[in-house]
């Protein structure tokens, strides 16, 4: 059975709608066991807001969707789950 290699999400963030995208092939170059993602605002304001607030919003959707809390050797595990 072939496993999906892209992850859809609907994140909402202060009110403000967003597209979360989980690429599962693809790696960062230069950095091992970075997972790829990407957000796409649903409006203008969403836009401005994504913009204003870009370590914010980095900060809390990979401890939230991404990457699950350190264990004691504090190396992050990546969540792989897909609940499409």
């Amino acid at each position: 059975m072939a496993t999906k290699l892209l992850i859809k999400r609907i994140v909402k963030i202060s009110n403000h709608v967003f597209y979360l995208e989980i690429y599962l092939h693809l790696e960062c170059k230069g950095l091992h066991n970075k997972i790829v993602w990407e957000i796409f605002p649903s409006n203008y304001q969403d836009a401005l807001y994504a913009f204003s607030n870009k370590e914010k919003i980095n900060k809390l959707i990979e401890e939230q969707y991404i990457y699950e809390p350190t264990n004691k050797l504090n190396v992050p595990r990546v969540r792989l789950e897909n609940t499409n």
